[in-house]
């Protein structure tokens, strides 16, 4: 299949810096953040056929992949390593899953309108209670409560529509 540059360089453009953010909160190392980011974007542009839901958490997912294999790739030749290696490794993965989740969940967050994300955000981000969250607002508190309701069922209706395992 040639490669349509204009699909490649529309992809680099509108979300090739959040990748690359992403890859470099992971792996602190901008070469190998850049190696990511270019076969990420080469992976997704041949499977863009089949891909159905959000490009974007599609790309975070691929690129969260091949963080993975990349880590499993340099774990068949080990280094002599001692515990605190190996524990600072197997926290590797579940830091790149936590990353992923939190970029995942922004996204999501975004598409609410913003009544309901002011509710979710000051609820569960910000641990205020109904009333606390009603003052903040200047809303009733049976409106925070009516809120919330429709944005937790709008935020999981968002995440399904991602692909989001809950």
């Amino acid at each position: 299949m040639p490669l349509d540059e204009d699909v490649v360089a529309a992809i680099y453009r509108d979300h090739g810096t959040a990748l690359k953010r992403f890859v470099l909160s992971a792996s602190r190392d901008p070469q190998l953040a850049d190696d990511v980011v270019q076969e990420t974007v080469l992976r997704v542009w041949q499977q863009a056929p089949q891909i159905t839901g959000s490009l974007r958490s599609y790309l975070f997912r691929t690129a969260r992949n091949i963080m993975i294999d990349n880590y499993r790739k340099a774990q068949r030749r080990p280094q002599e390593a001692g515990e605190r290696d190996v524990a600072d490794l197997v926290g590797g993965a579940g830091r790149i899953d936590d990353l992923l989740n939190k970029v995942l969940m922004e996204e999501a967050l975004l598409r609410l309108t913003a009544e309901h994300r002011e509710v979710l955000v000051a609820l569960h981000y910000r641990r205020y209670t109904v009333q606390e969250a009603s003052a903040q607002l200047k809303i009733p508190s049976g409106t925070v409560k009516s809120r919330a309701f429709y944005a937790v069922r709008a935020l999981r209706a968002i995440l399904d529509e991602m692909g989001v395992q809950r």
